[in-house]
């Protein structure tokens, strides 16, 4: 099995850097292909494509996992206790009207958080070169499989 790597055939500019991990990660938040920021990422609201339409890049052999939930709820803490605090210290609030207003507006902010950042995280991953099919070849340790017939 042979890694994937972008089509190089162009002639090479000396002067064009490598792709920074900024750009990769931004191209993914913005729902653009990390390598070439082209193609989507997405193909619905949170299921990555399978393939990139226009560089090929196998994106959907990528796993994000957990870490996109992780970073927003995360961000959105950092972003919503804040106020959360002040309101309570500053009016004392009826504990009913607390979730009236803030689970809403939880659920809303990490809604639309949690996409762009499993595209940042995509792109991130692209970017350290994380390579699937290494590891399918080469599964974690585990316990033996018994294969008794």
């Amino acid at each position: 099995m042979t890694r994937w790597e972008p089509d190089r055939s162009a002639p090479a500019d000396s002067t064009t850097p490598a792709t920074s991990a900024w750009t990769m990660v931004s191209r993914g938040m913005r729902n653009r292909c990390p390598v070439c920021g082209e193609g989507k990422v997405f193909r619905g609201y949170l299921r990555v494509v399978d393939e990139c339409e226009v560089c090929h890049a196998p994106l959907g052999s990528l796993r994000a996992d957990d870490l996109p939930p992780y970073i927003t709820i995360f961000v959105a803490g950092h972003i919503l206790l804040p106020p959360v605090f002040w309101v309570e210290k500053a009016w004392m609030p009826p504990m009913w009207l607390h979730m009236a207003v803030w689970l809403p507006a939880f659920t809303i902010a990490c809604t639309l958080l949690l996409r762009p950042i499993k595209g940042g995280t995509v792109g991130w991953m692209t970017r350290l070169g994380f390579d699937p099919q290494a590891e399918a070849a080469h599964p974690p340790p585990g316990p033996p499989r018994a294969d008794h017939a």
